[in-house]
């Protein structure tokens, strides 16, 4: 992107949205997402339509305990972010980690739609 100040404008709902998930404050990261924004699983599974559907799905989220999101890698092109991260989860099984790509598409300055492709969990050792 040429103009530093609308890359800025773009990244800044990608970066509140992760900020808001590692504090696991609901308010502040439903605050990121448009009221009619999809969710999905790459390429094309639709998880989630409309906020309401997203805040549900983020509320059971952060109840776990070791919920954390670390970002590895961030880049945008145009009205699109893309995040390499590391997310910490609860599994079933235990604490474990998932490596997570994340495209997120900002319209008017809020997340309009994510995808994400998620690879398979790493446990941590007992």
């Amino acid at each position: 992107m040429e103009n530093p100040s609308a890359e800025a404008d773009i990244v800044r709902p990608v970066q509140e949205q992760l900020d808001a998930y590692n504090a696991k404050d609901i308010d502040r990261f439903m605050r990121c997402w448009a009221d009619g924004c999809q969710y999905y699983a790459f390429p094309s599974q639709l998880l989630a339509e409309g906020a309401e559907q997203i805040r549900q799905r983020h509320v059971e989220r952060f109840r776990e305990p070791h919920l954390h999101g670390r970002l590895i890698h961030r880049m945008s092109v145009g009205n699109l972010v893309i995040d390499r991260e590391v997310v910490t989860r609860d599994f079933p099984e235990g604490q474990g980690e998932v490596d997570v790509i994340a495209i997120y598409e900002i319209e008017a300055g809020k997340i309009a739609k994510a995808w994400f492709k998620t690879g398979p969990p790493r446990m941590a050792a007992s």
